[in-house]
């Protein structure tokens, strides 16, 4: 930056030539301070555009890394809440099918139960059919042994 050059060679002029005693006052060269702020006016048109074209590029990168950061922040978010409800399907699919199985569980045990109440009940039909029929026969023997 030849700006910052000539300021410190205007410092310098300043601090190194002959001062007045007692009024805090300096005797410098016109012409030589004039031809450095000359040089300065020349200067720094492109030193000032150099500073905003280096302003605009960090802020043109800053924004472009809000921007970065801002939709991987929303993809993170949308994939947390993809996890969430993922984790609530599970649940609700692990929920149901134990539901389910419990349900299967408790008919299969009241068809059990029923087809036991049934088989009895057909046995005990069975049984009195064939009590009469032993009795029938009972009776009929009796009835071939009276006959001799």
């Amino acid at each position: 930056m030849n700006v910052l050059k000539l300021l410190e060679e205007l410092e310098d002029i300043i601090e190194n030539c002959s001062s007045i005693p007692f009024a805090q006052k300096v005797l410098v060269d016109k012409r030589e301070i004039l031809e450095i702020i000359k040089d300065i006016r020349i200067y720094l048109p492109d030193e000032i555009k150099q500073a905003q074209w280096v302003n605009e590029e960090r802020q043109r990168i800053l924004a472009e890394a809000q921007q970065e950061a801002d939709t991987i922040s929303e993809e993170a978010n949308k994939h947390i809440l993809s996890m969430i409800e993922q984790s609530e399907i599970t649940k609700l699919a692990n929920a149901q099918a134990e539901e389910i199985i419990t349900q299967a569980q408790n008919n299969a045990k009241e068809m059990r139960l029923g087809a036991k109440d049934y088989v009895d009940s057909l046995l005990e039909s069975v049984e009195l059919d064939l009590t009469d029929l032993i009795s029938t026969v009972r009776e009929n023997r009796d009835e071939l042994k009276g006959m001799k």
